[in-house]
C-alpha cells in the first residue's frame, strides 16, 4: 500500500475529513490532499506528527514491516484496536476470541 492509501484508510476509520486533520496538524488542506493522492510525501517532522496523531508507528504509515512475521493485516488490527474506547477494546478482544474458536 502507498502512504496515501494508508493515510486515507486512517481518515476513513476515524471519520475525520482531510480538512479536519489538516487543521489539527496545522497543515494546508491542499498539502494533506497531495499526501492522500500520493502526489507528495511528508517531511520527517510531519510524518511523525501524523503517526503521533493516529497513535501508529511511522513504519505502519510507510508500509514498512521490520518484524518478518508481522503482516499488514496484523498491523491494521493493532492500528484499529488503538483507536477504540476501553469498552470497545474489550468487545473487540472477545469477538476475536470467538472467531478463533471456530
Amino acid at each position: 500500500m502507498t502512504f496515501g492509501d494508508i493515510l486515507n484508510s486512517l481518515l476513513e476509520n476515524t471519520g475525520l475529513s482531510q480538512k479536519q486533520l489538516a487543521a489539527e496538524l496545522n497543515l494546508a488542506p491542499s498539502t494533506l490532499g497531495h499526501y492522500v493522492r500520493d502526489e507528495r510525501e511528508p517531511d520527517y517532522k510531519t510524518l511523525k506528527q501524523i503517526a503521533e496523531y493516529f497513535n501508529v508507528s511511522t513504519d505502519l504509515l510507510l508500509d514498512c514491516h521490520t518484524v518478518k512475521s508481522e503482516t499488514y493485516s496484523e498491523a491494521e488490527l493493532l492500528r484499529v484496536f488503538r483507536t477504540l474506547s476501553p469498552e470497545h477494546k474489550r468487545i473487540y478482544i472477545e469477538q476475536g476470541k470467538a472467531f478463533g474458536k471456530k
